[in-house]
This record gives structure tokens, C-alpha cells and sequence, in this order.
């Protein structure tokens, strides 16, 4: 039932969805402005709690400043990569020690595919942004109603899935929450209180063809109907 195929009939909005991919490669091309109104107008529709739209968007289109801002994150990632990565921080054991305090204090921030990702940014294997030409950044309000972080993921997903239905690739950049500790970045982007730097959403045109429907492991589901409960795979 839940086991989608290849060549199924899907209509408009399930193939959006389950043909996006996440894109790490853009061309140079700059996205046109009347395609951005687009992506946040849809952002900006997004349901929340209370309709209280705990969120600001800001659009950075200037390579140097997307550039200055790599260089920041890279340099806090090469200041966690010398404290907690024992593979090749010269503090050995210490910087195991601190990598097995720091992981239970902060195990999502800190699971194995950040904590990778850490390491690669600082030796600039991979680029924050992945060169796209433009990154959106949201901001999240802290005094939006309910679960203000999760209206903010509702809303990004808008933002992903009406820019792939417009032929653009976008990522999601969640190392973004770093420039947190750089005042001069904070002050930049206007992520004052109430407002704090929450994800930013690389958009570009893709290099290639990267999207497509791919296979996924299905998780157990379970499914209460007519007083009876039976799992659906």
C-alpha cells in the first residue's frame, strides 16, 4: 500500500514531492527575482500556530557575503574539529574525552552526520552553501505560539517544494545556526531578538539532473481502525 513504483500515476503535487532531492552542485546562473517572490510568497502561506507566522525570510544574492559567511562557519568548524575530532585534532584522547562529553550533551546537533560534516567543512572538502547562486535564511520568532521551530520547518518545506516545481534545486543548510556566534553576522542578517537564525535553503539552478524518485526503507506503521489495531509496512 505505502510502497510507491516507479511508473505509478501520481498527480501534480506527489510527484513534486517525491521526485525533490536535496542539491549539491548549482550553476552560476542567478535565479530571477519573479521566481524568488514565488518560492517565499509560498513560504510566507504556510500554516502556524495561531496564523501567528513566526518567521522573517532574508535573501542574500551577494556571493561575497554568502562567501564571508563560509569562511565564518568554516572557522568555528575547524575550532569543534581541533576540540572534539580525536582522529585528527592533536589533542588525542582529550579530544576524544570531549567528543564523548559533548555528543550526549548535544546528540542531535553532534550524530554522526554532522559531526562528519564538521570535519569536512573545516578542511573545506565541502562548502556550506554548495556554491549556490542565492541562500535564503530564516528567521525564527521566539515568540511565535505553540512550536515556533516546527511552523519554520513547515514553512521551508513550502519554500523546497514550490522551488522544485519551478525547475530550481535547493538544500537545506542547517550549520547555519553557527554564525549565531558572530555578532557581526547576526547584526548583518538582523537576527535580533525576538528573531534568531533558525535554517537557510541554498536555491539554484542544478547541475545535472539530479532529481527522481529513489528508494526508502518504510518504517513500521500502525494503523487503528474499527476498534482493531494491525501494523502496515
Amino acid at each position: 500500500m505505502y510502497c510507491y513504483r516507479e511508473g505509478q500515476d501520481f498527480n501534480p503535487v506527489e510527484k513534486v514531492i517525491l521526485e525533490r532531492r536535496s542539491v549539491r552542485r548549482y550553476r552560476e546562473e542567478q535565479v530571477p527575482e519573479g521566481a524568488v517572490r514565488r518560492i517565499l510568497e509560498c513560504g510566507r502561506f504556510a500554516p502556524s500556530a495561531g496564523n501567528t507566522q513566526p518567521w522573517r525570510f532574508v535573501v542574500v544574492r551577494d556571493r561575497k557575503m554568502l562567501e564571508g559567511m563560509e569562511r565564518a562557519v568554516r572557522w568555528r568548524c575547524r575550532l569543534f574539529s581541533f576540540l572534539l575530532d580525536w582522529r585528527y585534532s592533536p589533542l588525542g584522547i582529550l579530544a576524544r574525552l570531549n567528543a564523548h562529553i559533548l555528543v550526549r550533551l548535544k546528540r542531535n546537533e553532534l550524530a554522526p552526520a554532522p559531526f562528519a560534516s564538521i570535519t569536512l567543512i573545516a578542511q573545506g572538502k565541502l562548502k556550506l552553501f554548495h556554491g549556490a547562486p542565492m541562500v535564503i535564511f530564516i528567521l525564527e520568532d521566539r515568540r511565535g505560539a505553540g512550536k515556533p521551530q516546527v511552523d519554520v520547518g513547515v514553512c521551508g518545506q513550502n519554500m523546497v517544494l514550490v522551488a522544485h516545481s519551478l525547475g530550481l534545486g535547493t538544500c537545506w543548510v542547517g550549520f547555519v545556526e553557527l554564525l549565531r556566534y558572530s555578532p557581526y553576522w547576526k547584526r548583518r542578517l538582523g537576527a535580533r531578538y525576538p528573531y534568531r537564525l533558525a535554517e537557510a535553503i541554498a536555491v539554484g539552478y542544478p547541475v545535472g539532473k539530479p532529481d527522481g524518485m529513489v528508494a526508502r526503507e518504510l518504517q513500521e506503521i500502525v494503523w487503528f481502525e474499527d476498534g482493531k489495531c494491525r501494523k502496515v509496512f
